[in-house]
């Protein structure tokens, strides 16, 4: 019987994180306490700039786009943010969407599949995102399971299964 298998990979749907960011830019148009404060958040480039002309409305920016993220079912662990920097008369945050999982991250996850997983898994990185092998369907909903559980800084999803 072949190995069964499923890929560890770690994707943001920049369509989801498109729609989360125009949701927060009309609230941010829209609300009371954000009138008069040059609050705004769009794109630049990769990235998406927050300012604000405190650094208290800068982090509540940066708060309802979290908001808006959660109920498109992103996880904020896709989410750097830095912190406020001031630059010249407003406050700006800039934020990054992470999509695929590092080497280190690759290397923190192989290892504890090596070291807590059934003995009979295998896995293997490839590019940004990791292969999980074994003869057992079982053992590989038990790596699945440890992996959830485990607290990394990374969102985990579990493709390609067969």
């Amino acid at each position: 019987m072949a190995d069964s298998s499923f890929d560890i990979v770690s994707k943001v749907d920049h369509q989801e994180a498109e729609n989360a960011l125009n949701q927060a830019r009309k609230e941010i148009e829209q609300r009371y306490d954000f009138k008069g404060t040059g609050a705004s958040i769009e794109w630049s480039g990769e990235a998406v700039l927050i300012k604000a002309g405190t650094e208290e409305r800068a982090k509540a920016v940066l708060d309802v786009f979290q908001s808006k993220l959660i109920k498109r079912g992103i996880s904020l662990k896709s989410l750097e943010s830095g912190d406020p920097v001031a630059s010249g008369k407003e406050y700006r945050i800039t934020s990054t969407i992470k999509d695929g999982i590092s080497s280190e991250n690759a290397k923190k996850i192989s290892k504890i599949i090596r070291d807590e997983g059934p003995k009979s898994v295998k896995s293997q990185i490839q590019g940004d995102e990791l292969r999980v092998q074994s003869k057992s369907r079982d053992d590989l909903q038990e790596i699945q399971r440890l992996l959830k559980a485990s607290d990394l800084d990374v969102d985990l999803q579990f493709v390609n299964y067969r």
